[in-house]
C-alpha cells in the first residue's frame, strides 16, 4: 500500500481519503514542500560555517565533518525523493527524514553560538607548544589551524582554529598557552592562544 506524497496517509485507491488529491496533484504539493524545506535548509547550511567560527569548539574539525555529511545526505535525499516521486514510488520515510534534517543547521549553529555567548564559566589555560600550522585558502572563508600538543586525555594533537593574526604570529615549536572556556551547554570552546 502506498502513502500519499502530500499528506502521508495510506492510500488504497487513486484518490487519497485524507486530502482528496490524486497521485499527480499530491506529487506537485510534495515538490512545493521540498522546495520550501530546501529554502530553509540551504541558508542555514551556508550560515553555519560563519557561526561556528565565532565561538569555535575544540573539536571544530569533527563538527565540520559531521556537518558536511549532514549536508550531502540532505541533498542526496532531495534528489532521491524527487526521483522516486517521478516513478510513483513510496517516499514517506525519506520525506520524514529530510524534513527532520531541515532545521538542523539552524539548531546546531544556534546551539554553538549560545554555548559561547552565554558562557559565564571560568576560563582555563593550558600550556602547550605548536607542532605545525595548516592553512587552506578559500574564496569566502579560509581555514587556518594551529596544531598543538594536547592536554586532554586520549588526544595527541589539538587542531585549533586560528585567527589570521594568531596564525601569522606563531611558528613551529613556539611555546603557547591555550585558553579554553567550558561552554554554557557543556561544549568547550577556544578562547584564545597566547605566547607562554
Amino acid at each position: 500500500m502506498n502513502h500519499c506524497p502530500a499528506c502521508g496517509a495510506e492510500r488504497p485507491a487513486l484518490l487519497c481519503d485524507s486530502c482528496g488529491l490524486t497521485q499527480e496533484a499530491a506529487e506537485v504539493v510534495l515538490r512545493r514542500r521540498l522546495i520550501l524545506h530546501t529554502l530553509v535548509f540551504l541558508p542555514g547550511s551556508l550560515f553555519f560555517p560563519f557561526l561556528i567560527h565565532l565561538y569555535p569548539p575544540l573539536d571544530l574539525d569533527a563538527m565540520l565533518v559531521f556537518f558536511g555529511v549532514l549536508f550531502f545526505l540532505a541533498i542526496f535525499l532531495v534528489v532521491l525523493i524527487d526521483r522516486r516521486t517521478r516513478f510513483h514510488r513510496d517516499v514517506e520515510l525519506l520525506k520524514r527524514i529530510f524534513f527532520g534534517l531541515t532545521p538542523l543547521p539552524w539548531v546546531l549553529g544556534a546551539a554553538l553560538f549560545l554555548n559561547g555567548r552565554l558562557d559565564t564559566g571560568k576560563s582555563q589555560f593550558h600550556p602547550s607548544s605548536v607542532v605545525s600550522r595548516f592553512e587552506m585558502k578559500g574564496l569566502v572563508l579560509g581555514s587556518r589551524r594551529l596544531m598543538v600538543h594536547s592536554w586532554r586525555a586520549g588526544h595527541r594533537i589539538e587542531r585549533l582554529a586560528a585567527e589570521p593574526d594568531d596564525f601569522a604570529r606563531f611558528r613551529d615549536g613556539d611555546a603557547v598557552v591555550v585558553g579554553v572556556m567550558p561552554g554554557a551547554l557543556g561544549i568547550p570552546w577556544l578562547y584564545g592562544v597566547y605566547r607562554k
